[in-house]
């Protein structure tokens, strides 16, 4: 009886171990939970980015607006008649 009684405790002890402490356990969980909504959170910013790609090109193929921001921004276009003035603070 007293053998059945320690074998019966030793189980509990295991199971409760594995339970909260194992490799599948509640704080394994916690952490898959955590890594989990670190990755949806990363996955709605690069959404966000897309769509804005997403707009970009589809500006970049239709109109002549965003090929006339980017030239001015990156290579310094002017229209002839303008003055472009560089204001240094």
């Amino acid at each position: 009886m007293r053998f059945l009684l320690l074998a019966t405790g030793a189980i509990v002890v295991y199971l409760q171990y594995q339970l909260w402490l194992g490799e599948d356990g509640w704080l394994a969980l916690r952490a898959r939970q955590a890594e989990a909504a670190e990755q949806l959170e990363i996955i709605a910013n690069l959404r966000e980015v897309n769509r804005d790609l997403e707009v970009e090109v589809l500006d970049l193929k239709n109109g002549t607006e965003a090929i006339e921001e980017r030239a001015r921004s990156e290579l310094g276009m002017i229209r002839e008649g303008e003055t472009f003035y560089i204001i240094v603070d």
